[in-house]
C-alpha cells in the first residue's frame, strides 16, 4: 500500500542544507498498524507531507496504494488525498464550522449526497463522544475535542490509509 525506494528530502536554507529524508526505504502493507516514530526533525512529518505528495523527493521512488506519485499529475492530487484519512497535529479544522460541518465537508468535496452526510455524520459524531457538542465551533471545544473532530473527520470516509501525525 505504501513503498518509500531510497527516497531523499532535503531542504534548501540560506546558509545550509537540512536533510528531511535520507536513503529511505520501507514498506507498509495493507492491514499494517504502523507507527513512525523518532525526536523533533527526524523526518516523520516529511514523511507525511511525502505521502500526500505536499513535497516531492529529491530522489527514490514513492507508491502509494499501487500508484506511482512520480507520474501522478497535480491535478489528481486530491483523488489520491481522497483515499488517505489524515489526523494532523494542528488539526485543520475550519473554524467558521460546526463540529457536524466540519466532518460533512470531507463527505461533501468527495459528492456524497446530503442523504448519507446526515446518516453518517451523527454516527461518527457518537463515536468520538462528541454528541453534546454537535453545533459548536471549533474555538468552544477544548484541544482533546478538536482532535476528536479531526479523527471523526478523518474517518468518515472510510479510508483505505489512515495517517495520525503525533496523534497523542
Amino acid at each position: 500500500m505504501v513503498v518509500f525506494d531510497r527516497v531523499c528530502k532535503r531542504y534548501e536554507e540560506s546558509d545550509h542544507t537540512s536533510v528531511g529524508m535520507d536513503d529511505v526505504s520501507l514498506r507498509i502493507d495493507k492491514g499494517e498498524f504502523v507507527f513512525v516514530v523518532g525526536h523533533s526533525g527526524s523526518g516523520k512529518s516529511t514523511f507525511i507531507r511525502l505521502m500526500l505528495k505536499e513535497l516531492d523527493p529529491d530522489s527514490g521512488k514513492i507508491m502509494v496504494g499501487g500508484r506511482s506519485l512520480a507520474t501522478l499529475k497535480r491535478s489528481k492530487v486530491p483523488l489520491l488525498r481522497r483515499n488517505i484519512g489524515c489526523v494532523f497535529q494542528d488539526f485543520k479544522l475550519l473554524p467558521n464550522r460546526t463540529v457536524f460541518e466540519n466532518i460533512a465537508y470531507a463527505m461533501q468535496v468527495t459528492g456524497a449526497s446530503k442523504t448519507e452526510i446526515r446518516r453518517r455524520v451523527p454516527q461518527i459524531i457518537h463515536l468520538v463522544g462528541l454528541s453534546e457538542k454537535v453545533d459548536r465551533y471549533p474555538d468552544e471545544l477544548s484541544g482533546g475535542e478538536q482532535q476528536r473532530v479531526s479523527i471523526a473527520r478523518a474517518f468518515i470516509n472510510k479510508p483505505p490509509l489512515l495517517i495520525a501525525d503525533e496523534p497523542t
